[in-house]
C-alpha cells in the first residue's frame, strides 16, 4: 500500500488524559491505563469490545502490550510494544493506522501511565539525574562515569551547540518556556499555572549550562490513551473524526555522544515524509503541539520540521509566535514544562491535538483550528515521530 493511500484511511475518535494540577494520581500504573483506556472509548462511544488492536508502552514489564491485553480480558489481533521514549505514541498512531488500513485490526487503543512523583513519596525509587535513562545502557558505561547528568546534560550539548554555531542566546529560549507558561495559565488542569517572565526563567538555578531550571520539563504522574479506527467507521460513531493525514518517523542514534549532528535531529526525515504523505507544508498548520522535555528540544525541532530555518530558531521564536495570538500556537496545555511530563509526553500531545481540532478547548481554543502537527522526541533527541491529523479526509 503506499503511503498515499494512508492519508485519511484512519481516525482518531476518542482521546482521555490523566492529570493532576498537584502532579500526583492516585491508583497503580495498571489501574491508571484502565482509568485512561475506558475514558477514551467513552469518548468513542465505543467498549472493550471492540478493541481488536492494543499498543502501549509503559515502562513496567517486558511486553506491554501482551500484559495489558491479558489483563483487559483481550486478544488483541493487532499489537505493538515498541517503545522509543517520548516518541513512542506517535509511532504507535502510525503503526496503528497503517494496520488499520491494511485490515489488520478494526479499533486499536494507545495508551500509555506513569506514577513517578506519587511512587517516589510512598518510598519507591524514583528518577535521579545520575541513572541511565530506560534501555540507554551503554550511557552508563561511557557517559554517566563523565558525570553527565541525564537527561539535561544530553540537552544542554545540544543548546551549547546551538548557541555556538547559531549565536542562540539564553534569553531566546527563555522566551519557549514564557510562552508555554502562558498557555498553562489557561488551563486549570495544569501544575504550573502563574505566568513568568525572562528573568524568571534566567535567575532561576542552572541544571546543566546553559539550560535553568524553568528550561525543563517538570516531574509528574500522568496516563492518556486514544482511540483509533477506520474512516468509514469514525463517521459512525458520536465524535467528528480527526483524521491522520501524514505520518514520518526516524531515529538516529541512542547516546548522546553519538548524535550524528547536535544540531540537527531526526524530525528534518520525519518532518518531511509526514507533511509529502498529508499534501501540506508548515505554513499550514493551525495549531502544533511539540515535545518539550527541554526548551532547546523545541527550537530545535521547529527548525527541523521546517517552521524556520535552520539556525534561526532563535530569532523566530523571540517575538512570542508560540504564545496566545501567535502565529504558530503551540503546546497549548502548558506543554511537559507547565502541564505535566510523567516521563513520556508524546501521548498527551496527540490528546491536546485532537481536542484543538474538535474545539473542545475552551479558553485556550485556537479559534479555526483544521489542521494539527503532534511531534514526539524520544530518548535523548533520538527518536522522532510526527503526525499530522485534520478535520477533512481529503485535501
Amino acid at each position: 500500500m503506499a503511503v498515499s493511500e494512508l492519508r485519511g484511511a484512519a481516525a482518531i475518535v476518542g482521546v482521555a488524559d490523566l492529570v493532576s494540577p498537584t502532579g500526583e494520581l492516585e491508583g497503580s500504573l495498571r489501574a491508571l491505563e484502565v482509568r485512561a483506556i475506558r475514558e477514551a472509548l467513552d469518548d468513542a462511544g465505543l467498549t472493550i469490545a471492540d478493541v481488536d488492536g492494543l499498543a502501549c508502552a509503559t515502562s513496567a514489564g517486558w511486553a506491554p502490550s501482551m500484559e495489558l491485553g491479558e489483563y483487559l480480558g483481550i486478544s488483541p489481533r493487532w499489537s505493538d510494544s515498541t517503545i522509543t521514549g517520548g516518541s513512542s505514541f506517535e509511532i504507535h498512531v502510525e503503526h496503528a493506522a497503517a494496520a488499520i488500513a491494511a485490515g489488520l485490526c478494526d479499533v486499536a487503543v494507545v495508551v500509555y501511565a506513569a506514577n513517578p512523583r506519587s511512587s517516589f513519596k510512598r518510598g519507591g525509587s524514583g528518577y535521579t539525574s545520575r541513572q541511565a535513562l530506560p534501555g540507554l545502557t551503554a550511557a552508563a558505561e561511557w557517559e554517566l562515569a563523565y558525570a553527565m547528568r541525564m537527561p539535561m546534560g544530553a540537552y544542554a550539548l545540544a543548546a551549547s551547540r546551538h548557541m555556538y554555531e547559531f549565536g542562540t542566546t539564553s534569553e531566546q529560549l527563555a522566551q519557549i518556556a514564557v510562552d508555554t507558561r502562558r498557555w498553562a495559565a489557561l488551563n486549570p488542569r495544569a501544575r504550573l499555572q502563574e505566568n513568568i517572565t525572562i528573568d524568571d526563567v534566567l535567575s532561576s538555578p542552572v541544571q546543566a549550562s546553559p539550560l535553568h531550571k524553568l528550561d525543563c520539563c517538570l516531574v509528574t504522574d500522568g496516563a492518556g490513551a486514544v482511540v483509533l479506527t477506520s474512516a468509514e467507521r469514525a463517521r459512525t460513531l458520536a465524535n467528528a473524526p480527526i483524521y491522520v493525514l501524514g505520518t514520518g518517523t526516524c531515529h538516529t542514534h541512542s547516546m548522546i555522544s553519538e548524535m550524528p549532528d547536535l544540531t540537527v535531529t531526526g524530525a528534518a526525515v520525519s518532518g518531511p515524509l509526514a507533511f509529502a504523505a498529508a499534501g501540506l507544508s508548515p505554513s499550514e498548520i493551525d495549531v502544533a503541539q511539540i515535545y518539550d522535555s527541554f526548551t532547546i528540544t523545541v527550537m530545535l525541532l521547529l527548525e527541523d520540521l521546517g517552521f524556520c530555518a535552520k539556525g534561526e530558531g532563535g530569532e523566530f521564536v523571540s517575538e512570542g509566535v508560540l504564545a496566545p495570538g501567535g502565529s504558530l500556537p503551540t503546546n497549548t496545555t502548558g506543554g511537559g514544562l507547565a502541564y505535566t511530563h510523567p516521563g513520556m509526553f508524546g501521548i498527551f500531545l496527540l490528546v491536546e491535538a485532537v481536542r484543538q481540532l474538535r474545539g473542545e478547548c475552551g479558553p485556550r481554543q485556537v479559534a479555526g483550528a483544521e489542521v494539527a502537527l503532534a511531534h514526539g522526541s524520544g530518548g535523548v533527541l533520538s527518536a522522532m515521530s510526527t503526525v499530522i491529523m485534520g478535520t477533512e479526509a481529503t485535501l
